[in-house]
Parts: structure tokens; sequence; C-alpha cells
């Protein structure tokens, strides 16, 4: 399985990269391929201009540029997907410090019939938190190449399984796995979460 992490965002709200902001010692990024090692043969990087971001991981870390520059989360889950040595890939953003491996791990087990599979509660879909299929390629294409960016555009045109609340609940009952860092206040509410929660590296 293939993880694909989005970096591509402009961290407008933040004022500088999300994915270098710190929690315990330990960058947003590194959070995140922290739990992907453990499900993943790959990691891909989707950043805006191909740049590096520095993280470390047992498993091959690569970065992709944006194939369609600008055109947010969607061109990303593209450009990760054409790398990608995978059928299918784990997609999350870079700033969801928190992701539930279990839940992650669930949505590997029953996505093999499926092109996308994502969690979903009550109305809200968290398309930043699914796997997805490589039979999305073609449809995001289209999508890109008429400017629309709602990834949400996508799950008519594709086949896919929602991981209701009761499911998502068996492993991830605060729902932290969609927690994700857009402003100061979300940051300092992550490291007090972290610290709460004994997540934090033994050396801080």
């Amino acid at each position: 399985m293939t993880s694909i992490i989005l970096a591509g965002g402009k961290s407008l709200r933040l004022g500088q990269s999300k994915a270098l902001q710190v929690i315990g010692g330990k960058s947003l990024i590194q959070w995140v391929v922290d739990r992907l090692t453990i499900l993943s043969t790959e990691i891909i990087i989707a950043t805006a201009h191909g740049e590096a971001i520095p993280c470390s991981s047992a498993v091959r870390i690569r970065t992709v540029a944006d194939i369609y520059p600008g055109k947010g989360p969607l061109a990303g889950i593209y450009s990760g997907l054409i790398a990608s040595s995978s059928s299918r890939a784990i997609v999350v953003g870079c700033d969801t410090p928190f992701l539930s491996v279990g839940l992650l791990e669930y949505m590997t087990q029953i996505c093999s019939t499926f092109d996308v599979v994502v969690p979903r509660i009550k109305d809200k879909v968290e398309p930043l938190c699914a796997v997805y299929s490589k039979n999305c390629l073609a449809p995001i294409q289209e999508l890109l190449e008429q400017d629309e960016r709602q990834i949400i555009k996508l799950f008519s045109m594709v086949k896919v399984r929602y991981i209701e609340e009761d499911e998502i609940n068996s492993f991830d009952l605060e729902r932290l796995s969609f927690f994700n860092i857009n402003s100061q206040a979300d940051l300092e509410r992550a490291r007090k979460l972290a610290a709460e929660k004994g997540w934090l590296p033994k050396d801080n």
C-alpha cells in the first residue's frame, strides 16, 4: 500500500509552512509519516513545486510536484496516484498529526472492490483521510480540466464506500484523525492534546 501526503497548500491562515510546525519536538509531517510507515511500502509527498520536506521513514519516501499547479488537494491526489507504484493509496493531509492507524488499516482492508473508501460523519465526508484507487485518475483529470476542484464531485463518478460513524467510533471515538491544523490556535490545541494523551516523545 502506498500512502500519499498532501503538502501543497499555501498555509495562508497559519502564515507559515504547516508541514514544518512542531509538536513535541517533531514536525507535523513527521507525525503523519510515522503513522503511515506502519501501513505503507511507499510514501509519496505531493507538493506544489516538488520541493522536498525534511522527514524520515523506514520505508521509501518520494516527493512529486503537482501536475496541475494551483488546483488544490484534488490535483495533489491526482499527482500522487500517478506516481504511486500501488493500485490504491491512502491519502491524508500533512497537517493531521493524530491519524488513527487502526481506522486507516480498516479502510485498506475493505477497499478492494471500491474506487474510494472515505469516512462520513452525518453529511460531512473526510476526503483527506481516505483510500483512493487509480481508477479515479481519469475522472479526476476530467474534473481538473474543467477547473473543478471540489473532491466531493469525484464521488458521483466512481464507486464509493462510506465509512459510517459506528465504524469510525470503533477506531477513533474522538475523531482525532480528522483534526487538522489551520491556525495557531489549532497548533496550540494539538500540543495540549499530545501532552494530555502521552503521545509526546519520551525526551520531552
